[in-house]
């Protein structure tokens, strides 16, 4: 999939609506066609390096079971094309309680009522499937933001939606950290100094206790607390620091199959539920740093038997088992070494957690920051 264009919205509703009024007006059952976003319709090439969309597509067509679902769709549509005509935004939550509103002062809409957020959720994603839009593109926004960042030589210039631009120094931000919104394309980057590398790190706290510990102070480097799963703010941001600084970007995150599959694999490539967005937030450059097998008996740190009486662990390890089988990204020969990890997983059925680290020199503060340097300098990462 080529990287993508931001799309002319109202152009192309017009023109979904009008094929749908020809198509009644002709006797004819409308149909609309979605790009498929799921594992069985993603693709992945490392010289592309996030999972793209295959040929498939969803096809609904007008009959009694999908009425609801096509006039549910028209119904969110004419929403959010009003707020691109008027510049509003709003979160998804926030749609779903104006469209309640609306249902509820006019009694026509009444059979198009959602029973939860998530038939309205569902309906605003299926649109952006059949526009091949960025929910931003039609002023909805997630309540996510990217990554807590810190850096002593980092720049960040962002253009205002009036056209305004604001400047902000990280250096001078004290401790409080830099936090992205939903829309890092309006970020542009420069560094006042040489930056050596981004370290993401899955957890906020940690990342928080390396820079309250001086990280930054001593090394020309960008530290981000990723704060579990990413978000696409998150996404978003690491892929503007890998193109726009041109850095070595490297992850130290759980060694568990949450972590690999859910969280890097996210990072890296992308997820197979925003297939038609992952050119815009995955960063397929980043590097996982660890915890590595290795780094267990190298440092001997701290690990866990996975539970077998724990539900989520062994759905997780299953979730990993069936990664090796079906997810292009694992399969893919570049990633053996990734793959290998996985596989080490499910045969050792063990977990370490990165502040596992901690437990090396209790008494020396930097000894976590000594280990992640030496595994840089030694290219120990995957």
């Amino acid at each position: 999939m080529a990287p993508h264009v931001e799309a002319d919205i109202p152009k192309l509703s017009k023109e979904l609506c009008n094929r749908l009024l020809t198509d009644l007006e002709r006797a004819k059952r409308p149909v609309l066609e979605a790009v498929k976003c799921s594992l069985d319709n993603a693709e992945y090439n490392h010289k592309v390096g996030y999972l793209t969309p295959g040929k498939k597509m969803v096809a609904t067509e007008l009959n009694v079971s999908s009425v609801k679902k096509m006039s549910r769709a028209i119904f969110m549509l004419e929403m959010l094309l009003r707020n691109v005509d008027t510049g509003g935004v709003n979160t998804k939550r926030e749609l779903y309680y104006m469209a309640k509103g609306l249902i509820k002062s006019d009694s026509r809409f009444k059979p198009l009522d959602f029973e939860d957020q998530d038939e309205s959720d569902s309906t605003i994603d299926f649109i952006c499937e059949l526009l091949e839009c960025y929910r931003e593109e039609i002023n909805c926004f997630a309540n996510d933001r990217g990554g807590q960042t810190y850096c002593q030589h980092l720049i960040v210039e962002e253009t205002m939606t009036d056209g305004e631009k604001a400047t902000i120094d990280l250096s001078k931000l004290g401790t409080s950290p830099f936090q992205p919104k939903n829309r890092p394309q309006s970020l542009k980057l420069k560094a006042k100094k040489k930056i050596d590398f981004c370290l993401i790190i899955e957890s906020e706290g940690t990342a928080n206790t390396l820079v309250a510990n001086g990280f930054t102070k001593r090394h020309n480097a960008i530290v981000m607390g990723a704060q579990g799963v990413p978000s696409n703010a998150v996404r978003g941001w690491a892929k503007l620091i890998q193109d726009q600084l041109s850095i070595p970007l490297f992850f130290w995150g759980d060694l568990d199959a949450y972590t690999m599959q859910n969280i890097f694999r996210t990072l890296k490539a992308g997820s197979a539920a925003s297939l038609i967005r992952n050119s815009d937030f995955s960063a397929p450059e980043v590097k996982f740093l660890g915890v590595l097998p290795d780094d267990i008996k190298r440092y001997d740190l701290l690990s866990y038997p996975v539970k077998e009486s724990d539900p989520a662990e062994m759905r997780s390890l299953k979730k990993a088992s069936d990664a090796l089988k079906n997810d292009p990204f694992f399969q893919d020969k570049r990633n053996k070494g990734l793959a290998e990890i996985c596989r080490w997983l499910l045969t050792n059925k063990r977990r370490c957690e990165q502040q596992a680290y901690f437990t090396v020199n209790p008494k020396d503060p930097r000894m976590t920051e000594t280990i992640l340097l030496e595994k840089i300098k030694r290219g120990s990462y995957v």
